[in-house]
This record gives structure tokens, sequence and C-alpha cells, in this order.
């Protein structure tokens, strides 16, 4: 497998966000959270690719970390 593929791969992005959103419709904070990390694993292990994983994890880590008020701008 090649390495992480950032850029959208969904005729309608618009269809698949609202599609995660309503997945979250109506659960408690739990319950989201551990709908996330559901579908992270079953997504993670439909990857199956342990370093193109690692990358998704240090993208997704990045981008939240700079998300937070004191990061550098």
């Amino acid at each position: 497998m090649s390495g992480l593929v950032t850029e959208s791969r969904f005729p309608n992005p618009d269809a698949a966000y609202h599609a995660l959103v309503d997945a979250h419709r109506g659960l408690s904070e739990e319950e989201s959270a551990d709908l996330n990390v559901r579908l992270v694993l079953i997504l993670a292990n439909h990857v199956g690719d342990l370093s193109v994983l690692q990358e998704a994890l240090d993208a997704a880590r990045k981008a939240t970390f700079a998300r937070r008020p004191d990061a550098a701008e």
C-alpha cells in the first residue's frame, strides 16, 4: 500500500461528513466517544498498513495540537 492520502476521495464529501455527524445523533458523549473509537479501529484494520496508520495518527495529532490556544502561529 502507498502513503497516506489526505485529499478527499469521496464523490460527495458533504454526504460523507453528514453520514459521520448523523451516526452520532442521539448518542451521549460517552457513546459518541465509543463510536469514534470503534470506527477508528475498524478503519485502521481496513487500511491494514501500520506505516499509513502511523502517518494518519501523526497528522491527526499535529492538527489537534495546532488548534490549541497556545499553539505557535
